[in-house]
């Protein structure tokens, strides 16, 4: 051969390897690529919190005579103010401790400016008692203004909302609440545990005239203890008080009439007193603060056995404080808490997650402290009179594997539940974020479409391989091959709009085929075996007996449907839905995982039945020609000698038609109702980590909670994909080894 033609060919080779070396550290690159992107955005979910300390001044605002009953800050943390015990309030520069302005407060009737105590209530709002009886309820508010040259300035002010002259006996504390613009409802602890209340609601005719309502009642007095902390609920549909004796009574003020009372529990252990209550955002949980530094949240949930009836709760135990909780404050935007104890360290905890998330303590015991209203910091008011404001940094606080894998007790559920419910109609909404529905639903309906399609596959590859006359075999290989062609949108449009409304109206005649259809095959086999030995037919036939099979399959689905109805007639009243859901509880959707298991494993065929076929005609023939010489049959030779040494092409196409599965996208998602449950029942539907992402990534706000719990989703996609891929290449080589390298 010439040497220049030699050459030249290992040229071309050394040429070619380099180019596949290239290719295949390109691809591996851009894999590891994907993986660095999709881990860049998800890692930022379980970064801790921060909080870092802008400023610790002296306050010129405080001195020894003065008592602070009330502190607050603005959105910037620049300016802050405080309510005094002579009703001054001091709006202050955080930065330096300098005055600013100052508003100086009096009682409605004009007397004298005491105040015996304020009740915080969101959005910057304080309920007013004076001394002399008389009560005001305000709100701070900060506003921001630009001028011409678009430098900004803030400005404040102090708007009353309400301002009521002593009426009888004075109380202890008082609460107001204007839950909807027409009422005013008030609540006044007396002495001896008991309350007032008073609502006002003003009505308007057809005719534009107005109308005012009064209504009075008194609750309470026979609650064990003394009355040690008090919480109303934005619509003043319920009150909470805790005693000292640790009990914790709910009365529900939805009648204003006639309050009745709803609960009374056991709050904390031996007795402790409750020291501190606060509805979280929402007004549904409660936040329980005792002597002991114990601290948990509540809420009304169903009692066992009791149909309709709940009870008040402990739900989620959070983080213990060091000593006595002496005040929780919400969050006004999450489920975030922030408590002050009686050591001075102010914590931040998640009801949710139950995280506890920063503890905040500055130079000197904190003895009051306030957060902003975007959450951005927390300003606090230490012993020796000096304001310390932090800048905190909560990314999400909401997220832990606890809530993303484990099940959690979410409000208004009456036990622990695996959920995911990414958004809601109102802003008080509890995220409900666990990835195990979800899991659960990728391996659901990867189960049901790999049932469906492995032997469907298998056998199909196996007949080809072995038993098809030559002919055939080149028709329908390529045939079934461009199946893998077509696009998934084609065949989850088919499934979802023609396959679930055929099969919703045919789902007894189904189940009966899933006897009828394999014993009219079973039939026509032993029917084979009785007329297929005649030389002739068996001359003529060899290759294409399993067209001996249509008639028969046709027969089967023929007798089927004719059966289906008769039986759902008969002995489902003809309805096997309803009589399905009042009988066994199951419900039947339209879109379900029968569908899934159709649609999918269509799909998943191709893949698996062109690799497994590939493997097995490539067993070498003078292996199946020695079982044919030393007299096995056909089939014992398929079975015993090509499908043993074809076994690892075999796994692998298994496993390549699992991957195919997991990762699908828009079969699933056009032909299930997309619901994340976790059931096993073949007549409801699943939502899949991949059909998910496709659902919610449109919606969810660039690096938010939902954002980023989205790409780890698809982390978890790709992790699940490389084990699985990698147990199967163990495995493949394991079964290489100990069949031959086929």
């Amino acid at each position: 051969m010439n040497d220049r033609f030699l050459a030249r060919a290992k040229k071309n080779d050394r040429r070619a390897a380099w180019l596949i070396h290239i290719g295949g550290f390109f691809v591996i690159f851009s894999v590891i690529g994907i993986l660095v992107l999709i881990l860049k955005v998800a890692i930022p979910l379980f970064l801790p919190p921060g909080a870092t300390l802008v400023s610790s001044v002296p306050c010129a605002a405080l001195s020894p005579s003065r008592t602070v009953l009330a502190l607050g800050v603005d959105d910037d943390l620049v300016s802050g103010y405080l309510l005094d015990g002579t009703g001054t309030l001091s709006f202050f520069d955080t930065r330096s401790g300098t005055v600013t302005d100052t508003a100086s407060l009096v009682p409605p009737g004009g007397g004298e400016a005491a105040v015996a105590a304020v009740a915080e209530a969101p959005g910057r709002r304080y309920d007013i008692l004076w001394k002399d009886g008389s009560f005001t309820a305000l709100k701070v508010e900060y506003s921001v203004k630009e001028d011409g040259e678009g430098s900004r300035r803030e400005t404040h002010g102090v708007v009353t909302l309400l301002e009521e002259t002593r009426r009888g006996e004075v109380p202890l504390l008082s609460l107001a609440r204007m839950p909807d613009g027409k009422e005013t409802v008030r609540v006044d602890l007396l002495a001896g545990n008991r309350f007032s209340l008073s609502a006002t609601v003003r009505a308007e005719s057809l005719d534009g005239t107005g109308s005012v309502k009064t209504v009075t009642s008194s609750f309470g007095g026979d609650i064990p203890g003394t009355v040690t902390a008090v919480a109303l609920d934005g619509k003043a549909h319920f009150l909470y008080a805790g005693t000292d004796r640790g009990q914790l009574v709910r009365w529900d003020l939805s009648d204003r009439e006639s309050p009745k009372l709803a609960d009374t529990v056991a709050a904390t252990g031996g007795g402790r007193p409750v020291t501190a209550l606060s509805l979280v955002f929402g007004d549904v949980s409660l936040a329980v603060g005792d002597g002991d530094g114990n601290y948990s949240t509540w809420f009304p949930a169903a009692e066992s056995g009791l149909s309709g009836s709940t009870a008040l709760t402990r739900i989620h135990p959070l983080s213990p404080r060091q000593g006595a909780v002496r005040a929780i404050l919400p969050s006004p935007r999450s489920k975030t808490l922030y408590s002050l104890d009686e050591k001075g360290t102010v914590a931040v905890d998640h009801m949710t997650s139950e995280r506890h998330l920063l503890s905040l303590k500055g130079a000197s015991p904190s003895v009051r402290f306030a957060v902003s209203g975007k959450e951005k910091g927390v300003l606090a008011l230490g012993r020796d009179s000096r304001v310390s404001v932090w800048r905190v940094s909560l990314p999400h606080p909401e997220v832990s594997l606890k809530t993303l894998f484990g099940k959690v007790w979410y409000e208004g559920y009456d036990r622990p539940a695996h959920v995911w419910q990414s958004s809601s109609a109102n802003d008080d909404f509890e995220p409900k974020l666990s990835l195990t529905p979800l899991i659960f639903g990728t391996l659901k309906g990867t189960l049901y479409a790999m049932v469906f399609a492995i032997p469907l596959a298998l056998f199909g590859a196996l007949y080809t391989s072995q038993f098809m006359g030559a002919r055939m075999r080149r028709v329908i290989k390529p045939a079934i091959e461009i199946m893998a062609a077509i696009p998934s949108v084609v065949i989850g449009f088919l499934a979802g709009l023609w396959l679930a409304p055929l099969l919703d109206h045919a789902v007894v005649s189904l189940l009966v085929s899933l006897a009828v259809v394999p014993a009219s095959v079973l039939l026509s086999i032993v029917l084979w075996k009785r007329i297929g030995n005649a030389p002739l037919l068996r001359r003529r036939s060899r290759g294409y007996e399993f067209l001996f099979l249509v008639p028969a399959l046709v027969l089967g689905v023929y007798v089927s449907s004719l059966v289906g109805g008769v039986l759902e007639a008969s002995l489902f009243g003809g309805d096997f839905k309803l009589w399905l859901f009042d009988s066994l509880g199951v419900r039947f959707d339209q879109r379900n995982s029968i569908i899934i298991a159709f649609a999918l494993g269509l799909a998943v065929v191709p893949i698996i039945f062109t690799i497994a076929e590939d493997a097995l005609s490539n067993v070498p023939k003078n292996l199946a020609a020695a079982s044919l010489a030393i007299g096995a049959s056909r089939w014992q030779t398929a079975w015993r000698v090509v499908l043993p040494s074809a076994l690892p092409g075999i796994f692998s196409a298994v496993m390549i038609g699992f991957g195919r599965a997991v990762g699908e996208t828009m079969i699933i998602l056009m032909a299930t109702g997309n619901t994340p449950i976790m059931d096993w029942s073949i007549f409801n539907g699943f939502r899949s980590l991949s059909a998910n992402i496709a659902v919610e990534i449109p919606e969810a706000p660039v690096f938010g909670t939902l954002y980023r719990v989205l790409f780890f989703s698809a982390v978890l996609l790709f992790l699940f994909t490389f084990i699985i891929n990698t147990a199967a290449e163990v495995l493949r080589q394991k079964f290489r080894r100990k069949y031959g390298r086929f």
